[in-house]
């Protein structure tokens, strides 16, 4: 048990070494969702339209044209989402509770076990007063919530699948190493085709089971965060 115990501790020690002396790696972007759906998006010649031109004009209807369409429509389709979060909230709660009672009996006389147990028990014992209970309780408690969020991103996100009622599934993720340190953002949730603007965009309170997570890893990370060890401890302790 002891020889396992010691293995794996080398190997979170080299795991963390391997860290501090290389920046961590980005994710490949040959994997995931955005690029499955690019590969198995349909032909692109067959769903665009075939662009009716007239032969005394310069222009056509086609999607690639000028004045054309270039929304995300199908699977595959990019476009952009604008993250914009300004949330700021406040709760406070206050509760008081307090409680008292006492209870008290006694025998004065009852045919003489009074004056006849007083010789029987210790000095300051005896059946008057024979019962006397009290007590007391008191509880109190406050709460607060005060917090603030402020975030304002753009991503490029891909439309995953295309629902039978026409909503668009998209997912996106972006990266950005900096040093020893990654930054990543994720994005993803359901959209309606119409709240697609003219510059294909859409922003975040658009976007139905909206997912956003914004983060990253990296030594600095690393040092913010409690060790193995540390972690495994608060989860078994009931204290």
């Amino acid at each position: 048990m002891r020889a396992y115990l010691v293995l794996f501790a080398l190997l979170s020690a080299c795991g963390r070494l391997a860290d501090a002396v290389a920046p961590p790696t980005l994710t490949p972007v040959t994997r995931g969702a955005e690029r499955n759906a690019m590969l198995t998006s349909p032909d692109f010649h067959q769903v665009l339209p075939q662009a009716s031109t007239q032969r005394a004009s310069l222009w056509d209807s086609g999607r690639q044209s000028l004045l054309g369409d270039r929304r995300a429509v199908k699977k595959g389709d990019i476009l952009t989402v604008v993250i914009k979060i300004n949330d700021k909230a406040e709760i406070s709660n206050s509760t008081s509770r307090k409680r008292s009672g006492s209870e008290k009996m006694s025998i004065s006389s009852l045919f003489g076990l009074p004056q006849g147990t007083s010789k029987v028990f210790p000095d300051g014992a005896g059946l008057d007063p024979a019962v006397g209970t009290s007590s007391a309780s008191t509880s109190s408690g406050d709460g607060s919530v005060r917090r603030k969020e402020k975030l304002t991103l753009r991503v490029a996100a891909t439309v995953t699948e295309v629902l039978p009622n026409g909503v668009l599934r998209i997912e996106g993720s972006q990266e950005i190493r900096v040093n020893y340190e990654i930054r990543e953002l994720l994005v993803a949730g359901y959209i309606r085709p119409a709240d697609i603007s003219r510059q294909n965009e859409i922003p975040y309170d658009k976007i139905a089971s909206a997912r956003v997570s914004y983060g990253g890893r990296g030594l600095i990370f690393e040092a913010q965060q409690p060790r193995y060890g540390q972690r495994l401890t608060d989860k078994l302790l009931p204290f």
